[in-house]
């Protein structure tokens, strides 16, 4: 089995940070997203994967390489427009040929892994195999409807109303059928070829597909919130340990990690949180939930519950929590304003005001 993984797409619901990097690059505990979902796939024992990517495709190589540090293969394929998920299927045809393969969003967090999945998929004989959670809100997601043998009969994209609560989670098993319905679909209301599209022909050619229900946490990080959420995920599995430099005056409470070449002076961290290397905190209160990407300053403030990208600065901040703060931006106190009088004063009156 190969691993096809999606890492182009426009990432509108993090911008602007995806104006300057692919959403799948941004950190989780100071590690991009796509380096979990390729452990994973290693996990599982798949050593070939194809990566789509799209305009951000130089910062991808550039992070994943070869594939070799994760212990895979791994062939950039380029996706000139985002026209969706089947056709991110339809231009890897080459590189797929006819092996059965897993289909990864290259922004989707799975905590626990693919590993199950890829073994019951590779032992089966169906047609497609579809990783299932049930959502609170479907109308939100892709949802699939099972019959009494977990068989999928039908799918909806975006339902207005949903025939089920089980969200698609952006993890498959195809056969090379697959190719047959990528071809055979035709292009969305928005002018794209869904996935959706092509598991449901399937479905009507009577092949077999099955869905696998999971209740364990999932985050598709595509928008801050869910960043932020997985990020809280992460840590909380992370272990603490410190190899940079902690002075007399500073606590360090719970998993802490502090990376080396860190350097924390005069402050309270309260973890989870991890430090990455090069950055400097002094004065500052920093956690619990946060990661400081490497170079970052924090200084004379209070953060928790947050993100910070390598080289960003904060001084003077009272206090900020749920944030994400971008590469090399800066957070500063505004500048205190002189204090200001209101008067609605009647003719020839005399006013006097202390300064």
């Amino acid at each position: 089995m190969k691993a096809l993984v999606l890492a182009g797409g426009t990432g509108s619901r993090l911008r602007p940070f995806t104006h300057t990097r692919a959403k799948q690059l941004l950190p989780l505990a100071n590690r991009p997203v796509i380096h979990y979902a390729l452990r994973a796939i290693a996990d599982a024992g798949i050593d070939e994967v194809g990566m789509v990517v799209g305009s951000h495709a130089d910062d991808l190589r550039r992070s994943v390489g070869d594939g070799s540090a994760f212990g895979l293969g791994v062939t950039h394929l380029r996706q000139a427009k985002p026209l969706g998920l089947a056709h991110a299927v339809l231009i890897a045809r080459d590189f797929l040929a006819d092996d059965d393969f897993l289909l990864y969003l290259g922004d989707t967090y799975l905590p626990d892994g693919v590993t199950s999945f890829v073994r019951r998929a590779d032992q089966g004989a169906d047609a497609a195999r579809l990783l299932l959670t049930p959502v609170a809100d479907p109308t939100a997601f892709g949802v699939a409807e099972l019959d009494a043998g977990g068989r999928v009969r039908g799918l909806e994209e975006k339902p207005d109303r949903p025939r089920s609560d089980l969200a698609l989670i952006g993890v498959y098993a195809f056969t090379p059928v697959v190719h047959e319905a990528v071809r055979a679909i035709r292009p969305s209301g928005r002018g794209e070829l869904e996935i959706t599209h092509a598991v449901q022909w399937m479905i009507d050619q009577g092949l077999t597909v099955r869905g696998e229900t999971t209740t364990r946490p999932w985050r598709d990080t595509g928008s801050v919130e869910d960043l932020l959420e997985a990020n809280r995920h992460v840590l909380d599995r992370m272990e603490g340990s410190v190899e940079g430099k902690v002075d007399p005056r500073s606590v360090l409470v719970g998993r802490v990690r502090i990376e080396e070449g860190a350097v924390v002076r005069g402050s309270r961290i309260v973890g989870p949180v991890v430090v990455g290397a090069g950055a400097v905190i002094s004065n500052a209160s920093v956690g619990p939930y946060t990661a400081v990407g490497e170079d970052c300053r924090i200084e004379d403030s209070a953060i928790a519950f947050s993100v910070l990208l390598r080289g960003a600065c904060v001084e003077g901040a009272a206090r900020i929590e749920g944030s994400l703060i971008g590469r090399e931006a800066v957070v500063t106190a505004a500048p205190r304003l002189p204090g200001a009088h209101r008067l609605v004063i009647g003719d020839h009156s005399k006013v006097q005001l202390t300064s």
